[in-house]
């Protein structure tokens, strides 16, 4: 009987704390998260899912307003008389290994000396020029690398103001 005489008070308070207390109290003694915890941990999962979308949105607009701008320096090329050519339109490259995107190609040559001349000519104008051999025979003299095509383009419109420039000249796409 006296063990129930103990008991009795330890359960009677017990269950009257508990009330008051709520379940986070026991699960603060088991070392689980309370309900304000969870809650916060909701929020923060919100946000984390939020800043993603919003970065997913920010990507496409940017690429959205890449293919804009392409359009429009596409038709100031044309309005330029500009021609744009893949390598593969000229039988692939031949030996050149290109590091950027996009090349001003101020001549092309089937003979090896003619590209070598006007590379030196290029050359003594301050600009590094690339010598770019292509399958079908051509030699081409490429100034102006560049990894846009807005980039290209204003290297273009530079370009043909020099005197070595020929009203031809192209923009190559390494892709």
């Amino acid at each position: 009987m006296k063990i129930k005489n103990r008991l009795f008070p330890f359960l009677l308070a017990v269950l009257l704390v508990m009330p008051m207390s709520g379940c986070d109290m026991f699960r603060r003694l088991a070392g689980r998260p309370t309900a304000e915890e969870i809650e916060l941990m909701r929020i923060e999962k919100l946000k984390q899912e939020e800043a993603e979308r919003r970065a997913v949105v920010d990507s496409l607009a940017k690429v959205q307003k890449e293919k804009e701008d392409s359009i429009a320096i596409m038709d100031s090329l044309a309005q330029l008389q500009g021609t744009v050519l893949n390598p593969s339109a000229l039988g692939g490259l031949f030996t050149t290994k290109l590091d950027s995107k996009y090349y001003i190609v101020v001549g092309s040559f089937r003979s090896r000396h003619n590209a070598e001349s006007l590379f030196r000519e290029v050359e003594k104008k301050s600009y590094r020029p690339v010598l770019i051999s292509f399958r079908n025979g051509f030699n081409a003299v490429a100034v102006c690398p560049s990894c846009t095509l807005r980039e290209a383009f204003q290297a273009l419109k530079h370009v043909k103001n020099e005197p070595f420039c020929p009203d031809d000249v192209w923009i190559l796409v390494n892709e």
